[in-house]
This record gives structure tokens, sequence and C-alpha cells, in this order.
């Protein structure tokens, strides 16, 4: 099934399309903790006159799988791609995906995909009513 999927599917990885274009086009930059590959463009002219750049994620295509030092250096926030190991910010919570559609997702009280009830209304509350 690996050729065939890599042929017609784009979602769980990269198409052969992708892969050509890739080893034409693009030169590696570099790789983060996930497994992800960052390219960008050979000739250096792309959208707004700005090198072309691109992810080839490793397994699934899942945008949030982008850790934030990457996700800066696509969107030309900064220019310099990440070098070494990411140093986070003491405030900065460790980069995890995208969890919605799963068990793990975050469904908050009175959800009604959480069990039990939500804790009421504090007592300076007052519900509006129609007259």
């Amino acid at each position: 099934m690996g050729l065939f999927s890599d042929l017609f599917t784009w979602w769980n990885g990269t198409t052969l399309s992708t892969r050509l274009y890739t080893s034409r086009h693009g030169t590696s930059i570099g790789e983060d903790s996930f497994g992800n590959k960052y390219y960008e463009d050979k000739n250096n002219i792309g959208p707004a006159g700005k090198p072309r750049r691109w992810v080839i994620y490793d397994g699934e295509a899942e945008a949030s799988k982008v850790p934030p030092e990457w996700h800066g250096w696509l969107h030309y926030i900064v220019d310099e791609p990440p070098t070494g190991a990411y140093q986070a910010k003491s405030w900065q919570k460790p980069h995890i995906a995208n969890m919605t559609g799963t068990a793990q997702a975050y469904r908050p009280p009175g959800s009604i995909l959480k069990p039990g009830r939500r804790s009421g209304a504090p007592a300076d509350y007052e519900p509006w009513q129609a007259e």
C-alpha cells in the first residue's frame, strides 16, 4: 500500500509529486525534534520576492506539529532558521500537537462530552429576563 498511498493521498505523508518538487527545487534547511524536515526554494524567488519555504511532515500532515521556533521561520517572522537545541523561555509550555477530535481533547466543565456538572453561577450574576 506504500506506493499507492504515496501517489494518491496527501494527509498521511508526502505525495510523490511533493517529493519530486522538493528534490528538484528545494534546499534542505533543517529538521525539528518531531522529525519534520524544512526546505527553502533554491532560486530564492517566491511569493512577494521572498524564497518559498515549506515543511515535509514526519507522518500525518498536521500543521500543529510545527514547533514555535520553526513556525517563526516558515512565516518569515525570523530570517534565520533555528540552530541547535531550542531554549524555551521559562514561561513557555512544551509544544503539543492539536488534540481536537481525540480522547485527549480539552472539554470544559459543562460540555456534553464531559461527565459531571459545571459549577453554578456566582452570586452576583443576574440572568437577563424578557418582560
